[in-house]
């Protein structure tokens, strides 16, 4: 049996987890680049670094990333965090600086990739295959209003006078050939291989046929080919297609077999995929709902980008991005999702190609500077957008923006979604994800807590580890009730990327003030280094606090989009009782990664202390329903807060809320005894007081007060009202001769503990006091 690694724990792993703190056991160290998978439910096994089945790439040494009604609140104010005061961070601060400074790719990010459709978190409906012969066109034909020139933009091949448009001709404003009719019919025999059965789709890069390969088992195949053949920019992509797709070999991308020519015209020939795309089945639903955009519910539509989002990492490692992203773009087959259409894909140092995108979904930078990792985290954030939600005005109106949170119900409901789709979303490139995984990590948390606010389910059962922070209070071991409000909070996980890692690890003085001076004196001042420094001067106390912050400026200067820097900030902020400017700090840092609980939380107990009950409140809520660590520092800052407003069922639910194998769960049950006990109820909540800790392992002298306070009240509400012989406080009867000998005991027996001589006489007069009165 393994012991549990959590600090000051002394329980045992038992299947998977702690039997006294709750805390998962410490993952094993990763498996090798090949052998099986590792992700769950997955049977496939590693090939050239990659799962030849769900597409996840073979571990690396870094860690991997990591619940029934909700409780009730009087409040019916807004929760939503995004109306508070944010400390400037990347552009925002880089403007305020006048600095030119540009983002620096992969500052502080952390890379995770793999799982499948869901994450092994939620449910996605699976999407039966399609026949090959029935996806096949009756009618092929380019709509009319989908029919412009190839050169200038022109529309062409439109009705008037009652006769159809022209399908082949030439612009009456440019002069340049248009053809927009199949160059292949049923029965052609392309490539000397390929038997053509018909059409199957049309798009901005040409027609789509469908195909048999006579020589392999005459399997179904796609051919595409050019929309306009006398289109040199159409030409030039295609041959650009061919080249980059030669090297591309992905299970989440579509796979391409061949390029063929026929009759002066060249074919990519691909796998055949026969789902449903997300624009279709986003057209299905509306179709069922009477016309009416029907959303795909948040948790699915996000389960999509997760699943998707490794094969963007894998086109990014090859230096190429897929520029022009969108629903159509995705296919669902059963359980698993292809990105088909690579029409766009480029080099990301291609300054001359021609560039294809979407209106509303391409990065409003990409025309004067062109497409980059950035711009496809933008087509990622918008697509999201239009699955996750009615987007009114996104091709227009909201073109480059998201319409205000106040418009949009899903914003209002999931503040996290939000933050994250403005973050993938933002105007400047630099404000963005900085690559794929990073937007992957964050999307995964962001998921976790949908699914658990949509459950509906109280305190979460399991916890996930994260990438960029520690546990909450892990560096206030012992310290219990008097940890102060920063020390209740993650500390953050190095970055062993870092250039001073090793030597850092090196540094391993428990006292503060000394480790202080070894890294004041370090061989480089790098940003893990500055961090620490920070961390250390911090823990000194009061008399460094400038040194914190000192090195977060250090950080800031060197690199605006430094979040850990303004992390650093808002913990001297809580030190100091600075609570606005904790608030802000940690609002900007939760917008930088809105799918770690960490800020979440920091930001709940600023607004607690600076009064922002409901802010706090609902951030709690987040926490505690979605990973199990933050359960007890929630639920604590939930009673509190409940205690403020007199809503004593709301603390009592919230302190109830702390899990048997919690570390603070004597803790919890002592403070709803304390609540009990001062409620003013009764004597039946004097009762369930002590009846709270009445099978707890607690300092004898902790109970003995508590008791103390119990009996005394319980005696005078007895004179006031009279006795209860039925009912039971700490095994006495609720009457007077029975309390007054309880108290008496529990006075004498505090007397017995006393430290000193006054202290221990003041007790035992006061045991003399309410004797009972007897007659010898």
């Amino acid at each position: 049996m393994t012991t549990c690694t959590q600090p000051g724990c002394t329980g045992s792993i038992v299947d998977g987890y702690c039997d006294v703190c709750g805390s998962p056991a410490v993952q094993s160290a990763p498996a090798a680049a090949t052998g099986a998978c590792t992700q769950p439910g997955c049977t496939g096994t590693y090939a050239d670094g990659y799962c030849d089945v769900c597409g996840s790439p073979a571990p690396s040494n870094a860690r991997t990333a990591p619940d029934s009604d909700p409780i009730s609140s009087v409040s019916t104010v807004s929760r939503a965090s995004n109306r508070l005061a944010s400390t400037p961070l990347g552009s925002a601060r880089a403007a305020q600086v006048g600095s030119k400074l540009t983002r620096k790719l992969g500052t502080s990010s952390t890379r995770l990739r793999g799982a499948r459709l869901g994450a092994g978190l939620t449910n996605v409906p699976s999407i039966p295959a399609i026949d090959a012969s029935k996806a096949i066109l009756a009618n092929p034909m380019v709509p009319e209003d989908r029919r412009n020139c190839p050169s200038c933009g022109n529309a062409v091949g439109r009705s008037r006078n009652g006769q159809p448009g022209r399908t082949e001709g030439f612009c009456p404003k440019c002069r340049s050939r248009f053809s927009f009719a199949p160059k292949l019919q049923d029965g052609d025999l392309v490539g000397g291989q390929y038997l053509v059965r018909g059409c199957l789709a049309h798009g901005g890069f040409g027609w789509i046929y469908l195909a048999q390969d006579q020589n392999v088992s005459n399997r179904w195949v796609v051919l595409k080919g050019l929309l306009n053949s006398e289109d040199p920019d159409a030409v030039a992509a295609a041959i650009a297609e061919q080249q980059f797709l030669a090297r591309v070999e992905h299970p989440l991308i579509v796979e391409i077999y061949n390029f063929v020519t026929h009759d002066g015209a060249g074919y990519i020939v691909m796998e055949y995929v026969g789902g449903t795309s997300l624009k279709s089945l986003l057209k299905q639903r509306m179709e069922a709902n009477n016309g009416r955009y029907d959303a795909l519910p948040i948790d699915q539509a996000i389960a999509y980008m997760l699943e998707i989002l490794p094969a963007f990492s894998y086109l990014h490692d090859l230096g190429l991005v897929y520029c022009d992203f969108k629903p159509d773009n995705i296919i669902q087959v059963g359980d698993a999702v292809k990105l088909i259409d690579l029409g766009g894909v480029r080099r990301i140092d291609d300054l001359d190609s021609a560039i294809y995108g979407t209106v509303g979904f391409q990065a409003p930078e990409v025309a004067e500077v062109g497409p980059s990792i950035a711009s496809d985290i933008y087509t990622l954030g918008r697509t999201m957008c239009v699955l996750a939600m009615e987007f009114r005005g996104y091709q227009s109106r909201y073109v480059a923006s998201l319409p205000p949170v106040d418009e949009v119900p899903l914003f209002q409901e999931y503040d996290a979604v939000y933050r994250l789709l403005a973050k993938a979303c933002a105007p400047s490139p630099a404000d963005r994800f900085q690559s794929a995984d990073e937007f992957r990590v964050q999307l995964l948390g962001v998921l976790r807590e949908v699914v658990a606010e949509k459950q509906g389910v109280k305190a979460a059962q399991h916890s996930a580890s994260s990438l960029l922070f520690g546990s909450p209070g892990d560096r206030a071991a012992g310290l219990g009730d008097a940890a102060a409000p920063w020390q209740q909070l993650p500390s953050l996980a190095p970055d062993d990327g870092d250039k001073m890692a090793g030597w850092l690890k090196t540094v391993s003085v428990p006292d503060p003030a000394k480790r202080l001076e070894l890294l004041v004196d370090a061989p480089e001042q790098s940003a893990q280094t500055l961090l620490e420094v920070a961390q250390a001067a911090l823990e000194v106390g009061p008399e460094r606090y400038d040194m914190v912050d000192t090195a977060v400026n250090d950080l800031l200067s060197a690199d605006p989009w430094e979040w850990r820097a303004v992390w650093m900030s808002g913990l001297v902020a809580l030190a100091r009782g600075d609570f606005k400017a904790a608030q802000s700090a940690f609002n900007a840092v939760y917008g930088q990664v809105p799918g770690e609980l960490a800020p979440k939380l920091a930001l709940a107990i600023a607004c607690e202390h600076s009064g922002e009950f409901n802010v706090a409140e609902g951030l709690y809520l987040s926490c505690a329903r979605t990973d199990a660590n933050y359960i007890a520092p929630s639920a604590f800052g939930l009673a509190n807060i409940r205690t403020q407003r007199n809503d004593l069922d709301g603390a009592l639910n919230a302190v109830d809320l702390v899990p048997r194998t919690s570390g603070e769960y004597v803790r919890a049950r002592r403070q709803r005894a304390g609540l009990l006990a001062g409620s003013g109820r009764g004597l039946p909540a004097l009762a369930e007081a002590m009846n709270s800790i009445a099978t707890l392992t607690i300092d004898p002298a902790d109970r003995a007060n508590l008791a103390a306070n119990v009996f005394r009240t319980a005696l005078t509400e007895v004179q006031q009202t009279g006795p209860q012989e039925a009912l039971r406080i700490d095994g006495r009867a609720a009457t007077e001769t029975s309390l007054r000998d309880g108290l008496e005991a529990t006075y004498r027996l505090l007397a017995g503990q006393a430290q000193t001589r006054t202290e221990r006489i003041a007790l035992v007069d006061q045991a003399n006091e309410v004797r009972g009165w007897t007659l010898r």
